[in-house]
């Protein structure tokens, strides 16, 4: 590629065309940048193209080389799959009467040699959620078998009937497939209030929550009974407690606490995760007592005050997030940072320096580089940030970090066992 891909726009009926008068821009924070043709790469497969209305797209002119705005249309950008981290956000003018976006990332996309392109990199080789390794057929046998084999489990009908066959959740429809990482769901209630939830919205926000929240406290029972048949099953078997569509699973300690002790009356094998947000890391402790593997630790940032104001936490503080990951890796687990990634907020010199901090002082296991799902003009707003500073771009931040700590592993996925105590670049060809 020569230059960058032609920019996108949409005619508010669906259709997406090429203005090629104009190169795509990519913005980061607040701005747009020219992007170099390195950081583009063709759509991969699962992706799709978003418009978003009320916006005018940004781009570099063909002939003058000033940036201007496409009148043409809305602004388009686009969804990238699970395993690729996005470089820039999509590049815009917001109007005066434009809704806000919904909960999805909005990665900057252009068009060249008759296809779509996006500025991301593929951050993990792991094909777990590839969305070509989903067959409905299986799908739609596999939710049947497990509702006859467990006609009473609260839970099982909760991931089949809602997250496998109503949202389409790929870790639901693995768990319907017998493979992999299988999601067990704890807790309905939540000590933070995130602005961008994505099981619960007050309903005077602007956005709808994408799915609906678990509304039941499942008993140590229901997890055991279909965790264990999995671990004793499945290839790469894993069992990840903290999900989308629940709130905190630590407010559930001592029911998980109790399942992970049954659980490993029945079966060693396989890996015994939690998604948390770290709030407690006395209850943390107690799991990794009791059996936990791994913890994966969700945050928007390494800076304290960018953290608070995102995830408004009820009871708990930053501090408690950075000593539940110490904590893991004291009982020798896994400790990863589901790192929500924001260009221009992310790849900051202050960032970096606190994500320097962060490794150092947890002894961070990995990073997984996830794709904020956020309206960026409305997340921005929201947690009160006008200036970004200066920014030392996604890749080059990654490029960074790895050169310094060659040790902490970069992903997007949960591990199984055996890449935690195998070799971590595990051959996914036979996954």
């Amino acid at each position: 590629m020569k230059h960058s891909p032609y920019l996108l726009y949409s005619d508010g009926k669906g259709n997406i065309f090429e203005d090629d008068t104009l190169y795509a821009t990519g913005r980061a924070g607040w701005d747009a940048y020219p992007v170099e043709p390195d950081d583009w790469i063709p759509l991969p497969d699962g992706g799709s193209m978003y418009e978003l209305p009320g916006r005018r797209g940004i781009g570099i002119d063909v002939k003058t080389g000033e940036m201007r705005l496409c009148e043409k249309g809305w602004a388009v950008a686009a969804f990238i799959p699970p395993a690729h981290t996005g470089l820039f956000i999509a590049a815009y003018e917001t109007g005066p009467d434009a809704p806000t976006l919904p909960l999805f990332c909005y990665t900057a996309a252009g068009w060249y040699n008759n296809q779509f392109y996006v500025t991301a990199v593929r951050i993990e080789q792991d094909i777990r959620q590839e969305c070509a390794g989903y067959d409905d057929t299986k799908i739609k046998s596999g939710t049947a078998t497990l509702l006859e084999a467990y006609p009473h489990n609260r839970l099982v009908k909760h991931l089949m009937e809602n997250c496998c066959l109503t949202y389409s959740c790929p870790a639901a429809r693995n768990f319907a497939l017998a493979r992999w990482e299988c999601p067990v769901p704890s807790s309905p209630a939540c000590n933070a209030n995130c602005i961008g939830c994505i099981s619960f919205q007050p309903q005077e926000e602007s956005i709808p929550s994408t799915q609906d929240r678990l509304t039941f406290k499942p008993t140590a029972e229901e997890i055991v009974e279909f965790t264990v048949p999995h671990l004793q099953t499945a290839p790469y078997p894993i069992v990840s407690f903290g999900q989308g569509c629940e709130g905190e699973p630590l407010l559930m300690w001592e029911t998980i606490r109790e399942a992970i002790i049954e659980i490993r009356k029945h079966t060693a094998r396989g890996s015994i995760n939690i998604n948390t947000n770290g709030s407690k890391p006395d209850a943390v402790k107690a799991l990794c007592e009791a059996g936990l593997n791994s913890i994966r630790v969700s945050t928007n940032s390494a800076r304290r005050p960018i953290y608070e104001a995102y995830y408004r936490p009820n009871n708990y503080t930053f501090d408690d997030i950075v000593e539940s990951l110490k904590v893991m890796r004291h009982y020798g687990g896994w400790s990863s940072i589901n790192y929500f990634v924001f260009p221009g907020m992310t790849d900051s010199e202050d960032e970096y320096e606190a994500l320097r901090t962060l490794i150092k002082e947890t002894k961070l296991s990995m990073i997984q580089w996830r794709n904020f799902n956020i309206d960026p003009d409305w997340y921005l707003g929201r947690i009160g940030v006008t200036e970004t500073g200066d920014c030392l771009g996604v890749k080059q931040l990654q490029d960074l970090i790895h050169e310094e700590f060659p040790d902490v592993k970069y992903g997007y996925f949960n591990p199984p066992m055996e890449r935690i105590k195998g070799n971590y670049e595990t051959d996914f060809a036979h996954y």
